[in-house]
């Protein structure tokens, strides 16, 4: 009897395998990004519970603004008031339209702060600006020094011009307060202020402001944001009052918002200021104190002599010789180390 022929295939070919289609599709991955070569550029205004109102067409007569989203391949790369963005999608600004942002050009300068001096996460303030107004009273709330001398680190760290706006001229003189800040030939505006935007000389302050982007930051009561109103007095936000027991003042400003200046003088020049909300403190965890001494181009030289890792405030830094040659002012080199051993010492001191 012949037995029987097995049935049995030995030649499988990948025709032959059935595969179980996946859940998440069969598209495949990429890591490759569209590069979105039509996008438009635009300039983020402001930012609210993930919305951007961005600029765009600027400078043109189209120049109008729009609604946009971070696009999901961004990751987690941050985008900030300030940033100039590349965005898609429906840019007519009409009501209801939402376009995405797709991607963060390269910025020119980067204003940061963190809480405190020991929190390790930095909060990004502003991008791409020339200059930082630090506003301060000099009454109701009393002058915050430290506070001050924080923000002018933070400024030179970032490669800001600072400037130096003393409020509330009407209710203290600010001579004792410019004398201690006149060694670092930091440029100020002396302004009186009042209810009535009217009484407020603005002119000296505006030619700080011309062709330039200048973030106002200052602590809470001290009239930033009325003096921001008086400037463009077509976008008013609300102000807070100061509490003449404490002298703190309630926060009414609650996003970053950038402001076009209103067009002055023959030429129509203009610029544009970024309010920012108060703030109580300004920690300097992320600060490289190494860039500070760039501030002081007449001190600078004087350091090649210095040891290695100097702090530029002990006994060998070279810095005392420099100056008692003459090359710099020694209240110069006051200033220096002043600035250099704020991150040392707490904002109340």
């Amino acid at each position: 009897m012949a037995k029987a022929r097995s049935t049995r295939r030995t030649d499988f070919d990948e025709d032959d395998v059935r595969v179980r289609p996946s859940r998440r599709g069969s598209r495949p991955r990429t890591r490759t990004r569209p590069k979105h070569e039509d996008a438009e550029t635009g300039r983020v205004l402001t930012i609210d519970r993930g919305r951007y109102t961005c600029l765009v067409d600027e400078g043109t007569r189209r120049e109008h603004e729009i609604t946009a989203m971070k696009a999901r391949e961004l990751g987690r790369k941050g985008v900030v008031v300030g940033d100039r963005v590349a965005i898609v999608g429906d840019l007519s600004g009409d009501k209801g339209a939402l376009a995405r942002i797709v991607r963060v050009e390269d910025r020119d300068s980067v204003l940061r702060r963190t809480a405190d001096d020991d929190d390790p996460y930095e909060r990004i303030i502003v991008a791409n600006a020339d200059q930082l107004a630090i506003v301060t009273a000099l009454a109701d709330p009393e002058p915050r020094p430290r506070l001050i001398d924080r923000c002018l680190v933070a400024a030179y760290d970032a490669g800001l011009e600072p400037l130096l706006v003393l409020t509330k001229a009407d209710l203290a003189p600010p001579e004792s307060l410019l004398e201690l800040y006149g060694p670092l030939g930091v440029p100020y505006v002396v302004t009186r202020g009042g209810d009535a935007y009217d009484d407020w000389d603005l002119d000296a302050m505006r030619a700080y402001l011309d062709d330039r982007t200048t973030v106002f930051v200052g602590h809470s009561g001290v009239g930033k944001t009325t003096l921001v109103n008086a400037l463009v007095p077509d976008r008013k936000r609300a102000v807070g009052h100061v509490n003449v027991v404490t002298g703190r003042g309630r926060h009414t400003t609650t996003s970053a918002l950038t402001l076009r200046l209103p067009p002055h003088g023959e030429d129509g020049v203009s610029g544009w200021v970024v309010d920012t909300p108060g703030v109580r403190s300004f920690g300097l965890n992320h600060i490289d104190l190494g860039r500070i001494i760039h501030a002081f181009p007449d001190l600078e030289p004087g350091t090649e002599g210095c040891p290695r890792a100097c702090s530029h405030d002990e006994p060998d830094c070279a810095l005392d010789a420099w100056v008692e040659e003459g090359h710099a002012d020694p209240a110069r080199l006051y200033s220096l180390r002043r600035l250099l051993a704020t991150r040392e010492q707490a904002e109340g001191d």
